[in-house]
């Protein structure tokens, strides 16, 4: 029995893939997630062969059918329909997902991405690469995405698959609006993965026991550079990365100032951190006693680089704290929760100190200012409330009426 358009429009997936036959070969597959794909089987050589035909309703049910008829054309001109597909696919090699990604991750080079986010980028579609890397985007559907996909899972790697989803799906609208591709396979494939568990990275939000912390760090026996890093990250709340590849031309110490620049931020925008008298103090040490190069935090087999990401990780473990207990990122945690029990500061001045970004355009659009006073003054506050943490164990957060009220924050 031939096919309608209205069957073509209004057949439910089900549990398992169906094959609807419209004659001659052409068949529509229709996918348990949701996806409508034209096949055409025939036979060449004496072997079964199968030809992607594209999706409906992308590709028409007439479209399709004329595609058929071309396919049938060419068999009986002996050629093969599969390898007339590859030779014309030869000659399109600006259309081929390994080309369009080399492009767009030129594209994000020229804007400027972190170094991270590009390796990042590039290691994702490695594993793209073997599957798809050699297709025309045209013919690369959705249950060829989801089978890349399914391999990465496989391997336990969830939240990896779901970054993948998201570089292919970029790839494509990179595709579409470069007029290579009409449409994004990755799209019905939302809620197609299994959901990561997130876990929150560790933080200690109590007073008394980040005061133990803050005593076990100044005890800290290993590198003197590891022991300032470790101070400066309660002190300054930086994230993890921004402090590790820290210069010391980004230091102004007379004029208390810690100026990252745009490249080295997550968000693409330069930060200003007020540095209180103890994160000056400290530095100033550090600088005379340090070996003299570009990095702040220089690594220990070579001046030419800084310290690596998992050098703080270790020293906080070689404290005696368990990765469920605390991490580099979670002082930050740790400020933001302690900063905004004590009810002294504007939260956006918090907000900006910590270098996150308004996700609502309109209210960012009002949320410019740098509260930079009041972040001088807080961080001030913030560096003298971390000495009395560490002189006295108390479990206790003053406010601004000179009170004390217990952290009861455990995010």
């Amino acid at each position: 029995m031939t096919l309608t358009d209205m069957k073509c429009r209004n057949v439910r997936q089900g549990s398992k893939l169906q094959k609807l036959s419209d004659g001659g070969g052409l068949q529509l597959w229709v996918q348990p997630t949701g996806s409508r794909l034209w096949r055409l089987a025939f036979r060449f050589g004496g072997k079964q062969k199968l030809l992607a035909l594209g999706a409906y309703p992308a590709i028409s049910l007439t479209e399709a059918r004329q595609a058929r008829d071309d396919a049938k054309r060419l068999l009986t001109a002996g050629v093969d329909p599969s390898q007339d597909k590859k030779e014309r696919k030869a000659g399109g090699a600006d259309r081929m997902f390994r080309t369009i990604a080399g492009e767009f991750v030129a594209r994000l080079e020229r804007e400027g991405r972190a170094d991270a986010t590009i390796t990042r980028t590039k290691r994702l579609l490695d594993l793209a690469y073997p599957s798809l890397g050699d297709l025309a985007v045209e013919d690369i559907d959705p249950p060829a995405v989801l089978k890349v996909l399914r391999r990465v899972e496989d391997r336990g790697h969830y939240e990896t698959a779901r970054r993948l989803r998201s570089t292919i799906g970029s790839i494509f609208r990179y595709a579409i609006a470069t007029a290579r591709a009409q449409s994004d396979p990755t799209l019905p494939l939302k809620g197609a993965l299994i959901s990561p568990t997130v876990t929150p990275r560790a933080a200690i939000t109590e007073p008394k026991a980040f005061g133990g912390l803050l005593r076990a760090i100044d005890s800290f026996d290993g590198q003197p550079g590891i022991l300032v890093a470790l101070q400066l990250l309660a002190l300054l709340f930086p994230r993890p990365g921004e402090l590790r590849a820290a210069e010391w031309t980004e230091f102004d110490l007379d004029k208390a100032v810690w100026d990252i620049p745009a490249t080295r931020m997550k968000m693409r925008r330069s930060h200003r951190v007020p540095l209180a008298k103890q994160a000056v103090t400290i530095l100033k040490q550090h600088h005379e006693m340090a070996a003299k190069g570009m990095f702040v935090f220089p690594g220990i087999r070579t001046a030419e680089r800084p310290i690596s990401d998992g050098t703080l990780n270790a020293a906080l473990r070689r404290l005696g704290y368990g990765k469920e207990e605390v991490t580099p990122h979670g002082f930050r945690a740790t400020a933001s929760s302690l900063l905004n029990e004590c009810g002294k500061w504007h939260p956006d001045a918090i907000e900006r100190q910590l270098a996150h970004v308004e996700n609502n355009d309109v209210r960012r659009a009002y949320a410019r200012g740098e509260y930079w006073d009041e972040r001088v003054e807080m961080m001030q506050w913030w560096a003298d409330y971390l000495d009395e943490l560490k002189k006295t164990p108390r479990s206790l957060v003053p406010n601004d009426q000179g009170e004390h009220t217990r952290s009861v924050n455990q995010h």
